[in-house]
């Protein structure tokens, strides 16, 4: 039995959310551009959530941009699929399934432009969303006549203009566009590429002002991880105990944010989905929920890397089994990164949750995430996201941050690296080698052909073209990074990290 809207009265098992006949039938709300699994398992997640609890009341028409791929299996399963949510929340095991009718039509660009147009018509239709990867927010001349533009910004200008002309321009016309693009500053930079566009197209300028005044472009943040299409025995474990096929099937961790930058109280009004569940945060300024994700989740993943692969981790999973490694996760979030993001913009108890989080979602058996992909970039995620943390802390605090210097030593024993006949770099650990995809290996490859250690690590530091200055200028920290490395070459790291615990 395929999943479809004719076929959810024979639906049967336990535990699954099936959306109600009232459900399938909303008005359409949101212009969507991407069917990837991140919208559908964030965003689109939110808006079935809300429409189930009676509150946004309204759907979503996805516009599949890309020439790759059918719409077929939207078509032949009404649109519906399932999300199945497992991990842990609170440190217990977390698992629902939930069936979403968010979706009312996918329409393909290519060939039904007019159609996704005429939607510009809709005066119920406020939101616009996108996920058209990073390079989807770029600036390409062209006309906006062309059936479809080729770019996305190409496309929503085309979108906006004809909704300012059947609207006449009024402001109650304008949208709420929240691109989720993996971009800093992505509702900003959106917005300055199609005012660009629209002076390209020689718009009148009444058009670009109502594009200005009366549209609210907003950045935003996404935090969830969506894997995306099952594999084909966990595809198939799941629909026996479902009883039905789905393939359009994902699954998601339990984790999600989604915050969105606004002062209009017009948007927050539109954005109703935001009422029923709190990952989904309405702020005037959504710098702190950037800062506590880059800091608490993305450079602890970046000083963890170097020293689970030395221990011979394959997964983050695998290496939180392991109590030591548990405990040095939590200890470096806790007691070495929060001290230095709390203040005005984060609050401790905000920090503290969101650490806890971190150690669930790094925990979650059901997702697969290889500390050698996390490698990937080691040295520019070393200098973005932790060298701030490291200066701050020495500017800061009279004790070294033993826990960030384990980090960092561990990054530099992984660059140690050999060159192959074929030019690249790879390190090899106990039986396995690793290949290192980092633009500087070379750089660093280099530098570990010196004499001695301490001159390999002084001749790292010093290069301002990884670093962006030179870090033998901060105080203390060669020689305790001298230090460190020199304990991590010649003893067990389980012993030490037992040794370092607060």
């Amino acid at each position: 039995m395929l999943l479809s809207v004719e076929n959810l009265k024979s639906i049967n098992a336990a535990g699954v959310s099936i959306p109600s006949a009232e459900n399938l039938i909303l008005p359409e709300r949101v212009l969507q551009f991407g069917t990837g699994v991140l919208l559908r398992g964030l965003p689109d997640f939110y808006i079935d959530e809300a429409n189930k609890k009676g509150v946004f009341n309204g759907r979503v028409v996805v516009v599949k941009s890309t020439d790759t791929g059918s719409t077929d299996a939207f078509d032949q399963q009404d649109n519906l699929y399932t999300i199945l949510t497992r991990g842990f929340e609170n440190g217990i095991k977390f698992e629902t399934n939930s069936i979403n009718a968010s979706i009312s039509r996918v329409l393909t660009a290519q060939s039904q432009w007019e159609t996704i147009l005429t939607c510009a018509e809709n005066p119920l239709l406020q939101i616009i969303l996108s996920n058209t990867t990073e390079v989807g927010i770029s600036l390409t001349l062209e006309s906006i006549e062309n059936n479809p533009p080729v770019s996305f910004p190409g496309k929503l200008l085309a979108f906006l203009y004809k909704r300012y002309q059947y609207f006449q321009g009024t402001a109650d016309a304008g949208m709420v566009i929240v691109p989720t693009e993996l971009i800093s500053n992505n509702g900003t930079l959106l917005k300055s590429i199609v005012i660009q566009l629209a002076q390209y197209n020689k718009l009148d300028n009444a058009f670009i002002a109502w594009l200005n005044d009366s549209n609210d472009f907003c950045n935003s943040l996404v935090d969830r991880i969506v894997p995306g299409m099952l594999a084909a025995t966990e595809k198939a474990a799941a629909e026996k105990e479902l009883g039905y096929i789905d393939n359009l099937m994902i699954m998601s961790e339990p984790y999600s944010l989604w915050a969105i930058e606004t002062s209009k109280a017009r948007s927050k009004s539109i954005l109703s989905f935001s009422q029923v569940n709190e990952g989904v945060q309405l702020a005037n300024d959504i710098q702190k929920f950037k800062e506590i994700k880059l800091r608490l989740l993305n450079a602890t993943h970046t000083f963890c890397c170097g020293v689970a692969i030395l221990e011979g981790f394959r997964t983050v999973r695998e290496a939180m089994d392991a109590n030591y490694f548990r405990n040095y996760v939590t200890h470096l979030m806790l007691q070495e990164i929060k001290p230095l993001l709390v203040g005005s913009l984060i609050s401790e108890q905000d920090a503290t949750a969101f650490a806890n989080n971190v150690i669930d979602r790094f925990r979650n058996p059901f997702i697969e995430h290889k500390w050698i992909n996390i490698s990937a970039q080691f040295s520019l995620k070393m200098a973005m996201r932790n060298l701030p943390l490291i200066k701050k802390h020495y500017a800061s605090n009279s004790q070294e941050p033993t826990l960030m210097l384990v980090g960092f030593a561990a990054y530099i024993l992984f660059m140690q690296s050999v060159k192959t006949s074929e030019g690249f770099y790879e390190r090899s650990i106990g039986a396995n080698t690793y290949a290192i995809t980092d633009e500087k290996a070379a750089l660093l490859h280099q530098y570990w052909q010196l004499p001695i250690i301490s001159a390999s690590i002084a001749a790292i530091l010093s290069d301002t073209s990884i670093w962006g200055e030179d870090l033998l200028q901060l105080p203390r920290f060669y020689a305790d990074l001298v230090k460190m490395v020199a304990n991590l070459k010649n003893n067990n790291i389980e012993q030490i990290l037992g040794t370092l615990r607060p």
